[in-house]
């Protein structure tokens, strides 16, 4: 009888370019095979969805889905890993394809230039093995956490904002004495959502880049463990600060809620997908930051950016200029002679903010500026009514505005 070689299961290159990890005990061959036939759709390429990415592909995951409907900024490179100064503009979901594809050209990256909605998340999912949650809006995490349980796909949802960040994988097929069950949804841990003007952004309230980056390095891990069968099928939330020390926590959650609108077996269930308003369903849209500080308002309380030039330039009258964003912002750049009374403070407490001017009997004439011409309206409201006489104004659009119309090197941030 002839000896016939036995055909290799995976293409030679494969070995030796994943070998590290094959090697491993638990994941082997059969783990790697398990990854190159997998796929996963990752919602959001951005800080969390880059390096997810970026780990995903490395691993040797057969199929990768990207959905987001954003370009590429100068503002993203900080903490976005896959996108370039070259690749500004470019939509965000092309540039990470471009860089999976350099990393490694064996995975098939399908890119979705379009947004996630009610009327496209079934058809756009439901290719997948499993869903990474990288986005950053509440409607958006509902609309998952339903259409996950609706095609019965574990999704491994990531979040990051400041120092902190969080990771939950949200219908998780269970282990043990619970096997053929699912973990708990988004609704059965956050039945109502937060009211949208409090809820941070990174834009508002920042974050460091490296944050961003633990937080998708540890959904490409769970998504990992979860496709090769190496997860222990217990769900959990895990926490993270950066300045904490641990700087990891985790937290042991409850069974799935029975009267869980969103994956329940009682009460009343989310019913047809692609009928249900999920921004509605949050309180709205997130808030315009930028038109409502723009907003013209009342002539008596408001300057725009260019009369405020002429007025420090040729005012006869004594001025005032209170900055009212945090003192670490104030830090960054701030107008020459500007006084810093953060908003928080200035609100709680504006007796005690006229008294820091000054100027509290009103001989001097008060403007009242901030980033983006928003906190600075709150603080002109908050003088006024406690009593400050004469003329107190806010700037229109802020210190943004001030860049654009009078001062182009004045900084952006």
């Amino acid at each position: 009888m002839a000896y016939v070689e036995p055909q290799p299961e995976l293409p030679l290159g494969d070995y030796r370019r994943y070998g590290r990890q094959m090697i491993l005990d638990r994941f082997g061959l059969e783990g790697q095979l398990k990854l190159q036939k997998a796929s996963v759709v990752v919602v959001g390429a951005g800080g969390l969805g880059c390096p997810a990415l970026q780990y995903l592909a490395a691993a040797g995951v057969g199929t990768i889905g990207v959905i987001d409907h954003d370009v590429v900024e100068i503002s993203n490179l900080h903490r976005q890993v896959l996108h370039t100064e070259e690749r500004v503009g470019m939509a965000k979901v092309l540039s990470a394809a471009e860089a999976v594809q350099h990393l490694n050209s064996r995975v098939q990256v399908n890119p979705i230039t379009a947004a996630l909605t009610p009327s496209n998340a079934l058809e756009l999912l439901a290719p997948y093995d499993l869903i990474l949650d990288c986005t950053d809006n509440f409607p958006v995490r509902y609309l998952l956490s339903d259409t996950a349980v609706r095609l019965g796909k574990p999704l491994v949802s990531g979040a990051a904002l400041q120092w902190e960040g969080q990771l939950c994988t949200y219908n998780l097929p269970l282990k043990g004495e619970q096997e053929g069950k699912r973990g708990p949804c988004y609704r059965c841990l956050f039945s109502k959502p937060p009211a949208p003007e409090t809820s941070g952004t990174c834009e508002g309230m920042g974050v460091l880049g490296v944050v961003t980056g633990i937080i998708g390095n540890l959904q490409a891990l769970e998504a990992i463990k979860i496709l090769t069968g190496l997860h222990d099928g217990k769900p959990s939330l895990l926490m993270f600060s950066a300045l904490g020390m641990p700087p990891f926590r985790s937290v042991k959650l409850r069974a799935r809620k029975a009267s869980c609108a969103g994956c329940g077996n009682e009460g009343e269930r989310v019913g047809n997908i692609e009928e249900t308003d999920y921004v509605a369903f949050c309180g709205g849209g997130r808030p315009d930051w930028l038109s409502r500080g723009l907003a013209e308002g009342d002539s008596q309380s408001r300057i725009r950016a260019k009369e405020f030039k002429h007025v420090l330039d040729a005012s006869e009258r004594p001025v005032r200029i209170v900055d009212v964003r945090p003192r670490t912002e104030f830090g960054v750049c701030h107008l020459p002679g500007s006084i810093n009374v953060p908003i928080n403070e200035l609100v709680a407490n504006p007796e005690a903010s006229m008294g820091e001017l000054g100027d509290a009997k009103g001989e001097a004439d008060v403007y009242v500026i901030c980033r983006l011409g928003n906190d600075s309206q709150m603080a002109v409201d908050a003088l006024r009514n406690a009593g400050r006489a004469g003329l107190v104004k806010d700037l229109v659009g802020g210190l943004r505005a001030w860049s654009l119309d009078v001062d182009n090197n004045f900084p952006i941030y």
